[in-house]
Formats: structure tokens, C-alpha cells, sequence
């Protein structure tokens, strides 16, 4: 079952993303240290896609190495 793009959002904030903000369901997130940024598409309540899964879970391991 795929998690939610909240789920995605909790997990970056979690690991020291800010949301920089975004146009209509965009958001775009930067590490505040390392400056390793990703965004995401949806709104809150939608089921985040393969890809976006993925990107959060590369951002985060680059975000902390």
C-alpha cells in the first residue's frame, strides 16, 4: 500500500527539511545544512507515487552523510 505524501512531508521535516514553498500542490523542501533540496507534487491526503518515495528516501541519505 503506497503512504502518503503527508507521510513523505513528516519524514524530510524530520530529518531537518524546511518547505521553501510552492505553487498550487508543489512543495519544495532544502536541508538547511547540506542544501540538498526535492519537491513534491500532490496534495496531503494523496498516495505518493514509486518516484517520490524514492527521491524523499535519496534526499534524506544525502542530507545526512
Amino acid at each position: 500500500m503506497p503512504r502518503k505524501i503527508r507521510e513523505l512531508i513528516a519524514d524530510l521535516e524530520a530529518a531537518g527539511f524546511v518547505n521553501r514553498g510552492g505553487k498550487g500542490s508543489h512543495r519544495n523542501f532544502i536541508h538547511a545544512i547540506t542544501k540538498v533540496s526535492v519537491s513534491l507534487s500532490g496534495n496531503q491526503g494523496e498516495d505518493a507515487h514509486r518516484y517520490q518515495e524514492k527521491d524523499v528516501k535519496i534526499a534524506i541519505k544525502e542530507a545526512t552523510k
